[in-house]
């Protein structure tokens, strides 16, 4: 499976939801989210055997000004916020619905 991620620059960014295929950026770590919508998309993400990467968002001493950067990014106010083959899906709303539709299939791993 994927690691925790901490960021230094916006490019980044950029950068990183371009190399995998699906990256969260959350509220806390993966194994310890720090808000109940970081901790159901962890939640959602490893049910489903996604292979990802996920950016704790609070974590100033690495990701300085992250949330800043992201929100104007991806143009998207909240997090958690998750991006797939580069483009930002959304946040947990819109995985929770594509859960329950069954489309997250594509995302898992084969």
């Amino acid at each position: 499976m994927g690691t925790d991620v901490k960021l230094r620059a916006d490019s980044a960014i950029d950068r990183l939801v371009k190399e995998n295929k699906v990256v969260a950026f959350i509220k806390g770590s993966r194994s310890a989210p720090l808000c109940g919508f970081s901790q159901r998309v962890v939640g959602i993400l490893e049910n489903q055997g996604v292979d990802y990467e996920s950016v704790d968002v609070l974590d100033e001493g690495y990701n300085s000004g992250l949330r800043e950067t992201l929100k104007k990014y991806s143009n998207w106010p909240t997090f958690p916020q998750i991006f797939v083959n580069g483009e930002l899906l959304g946040g947990f709303d819109i995985l929770s619905s594509m859960q329950e539709k069954g489309e997250l299939s594509s995302l898992s791993k084969k």
